[in-house]
């Protein structure tokens, strides 16, 4: 290396140091809080309006495991952020920083990272924390951008898609500092909010049409990218799991309560509609930065994003909350239920007569 290069070379990484310390002075001298991850569709307790910058730390291990994504039985190896498909929620306000620990359990048989679509270089934090098994990394980032936002495994190469489509997604909220705002700028507080990951599977059956199932893994990796090659997925599931948001799992309300829903696809465009309901407020591609759109009927959520939409329920009784590509909801498991208790409104609906034998 010739002395211009080398002098290059070391003023580059003599500013690299300076910003990386200037960084990391202002974020030492914040309060840190450790945040509980909960199980989706749950977000972890937070403050809708933030006390102030703070750095969050928040864990995840990456595990490997056989879940069940039917009534049928079909299996699948998930490669999966805290052992659920999505991963965890993660939420924060603009200005926090997240300090994110993953760690790679011994018993994985592949290396793992995430990719923040909230973070900003590094490739999303990717090219900074990729773990092999039996090792863990911690980096830092400020979320800078308010809005909901996917994360994603991204080791490279073939393995982005084989990650993504075995569950490694989640997503991650940063709320705007004073907290959410209608289309007109007024505070909008929600008084429950919840977490729908869709999740694309492409299951290879065998000679006799039944579905395969694998030892570990990376044995039915060839298979599952053969398959995805044609961009038709065999299943397309809330949480995990067709029925996974249904029946003693149903989601709840209350007539009056307003709901904040976040859904997020990490790998294919969706189009969410609340049978019965609205989307009063959306925010187009999950920005919290841009006033909402009102009284959507279906909202566009693109691959590879998280959209929020929020709904304050006027009416008790069953809801669906559903992909309206209507083939994956009823066919292919892309619904939820949502049961909401209170009094009925005669004013807005009302039964005038009850069927009967037509003349």
């Amino acid at each position: 290396m010739n002395k211009v290069v080398q002098a290059v070379v070391g003023l580059g990484l003599l500013c690299f140091g300076a910003v990386s310390v200037t960084a990391s002075a202002s974020a030492d001298k914040l309060p840190r809080v450790k945040q509980e991850l909960v199980n989706p569709p749950f977000l972890p307790k937070h403050d809708q309006v933030s006390k102030g910058a703070k750095v969050v730390e928040v864990r995840m291990t990456m595990e490997e495991k056989l879940i069940t994504i039917d009534a049928a039985g079909t299996k699948v190896w998930a490669l999966t952020f805290n052992g659920t498909v999505p991963g965890p929620m993660i939420v924060v306000h603009e200005g926090d920083y997240v300090e994110v620990t993953l760690v790679n359990p011994k018993t994985s048989t592949m290396a793992h990272n995430a990719d923040f679509h909230a973070a900003t270089g590094a490739l999303g934090g990717a090219a900074l924390n990729l773990v092999q098994p039996g090792e863990e990394v911690t980096i830092r980032w400020k979320a800078m951008k308010t809005g909901v936002f996917v994360y994603h495994c991204a080791p490279g190469g073939t393995m982005i898609p084989f990650h993504v489509i075995s569950g490694m997604n989640g997503a991650v909220m940063v709320l705007p500092k004073n907290g959410l705002t209608d289309n007109k700028g007024k505070p909008w507080k929600y008084d429950r909010a919840y977490y729908i990951g869709e999740q694309d599977f492409y299951i290879p059956k065998d000679k006799d049409g039944k579905y395969k199932t694998y030892k570990q893994p990376l044995e039915g990796m060839a298979d599952m990218l053969e398959l995805a090659k044609g961009l038709i997925p065999t299943h397309v599931v809330f949480n995990g799991a067709a029925g996974a948001l249904t029946g003693p799992n149903a989601l709840t309300a209350k007539v009056g309560e307003k709901v904040l829903f976040i859904h997020a696809q990490a790998n294919r465009d969706s189009r969410p509609h609340l049978i019965g309901g609205h989307g009063d407020l959306v925010w187009v591609g999950g920005s919290f930065n841009d006033p909402p759109l009102t009284n959507q009927e279906t909202w566009w959520v693109p691959g590879g994003s998280a959209v929020a939409a929020g709904y304050e329920f006027i009416m008790p009784g069953l809801y669906v909350y559903l992909s309206h590509n209507l083939i994956e909801a009823v066919l292919l498991g892309a619904a939820a239920h949502m049961n909401v208790e209170g009094k009925w409104d005669d004013d807005v609906m009302k039964q005038l007569k009850k069927p009967t034998a037509s003349k």
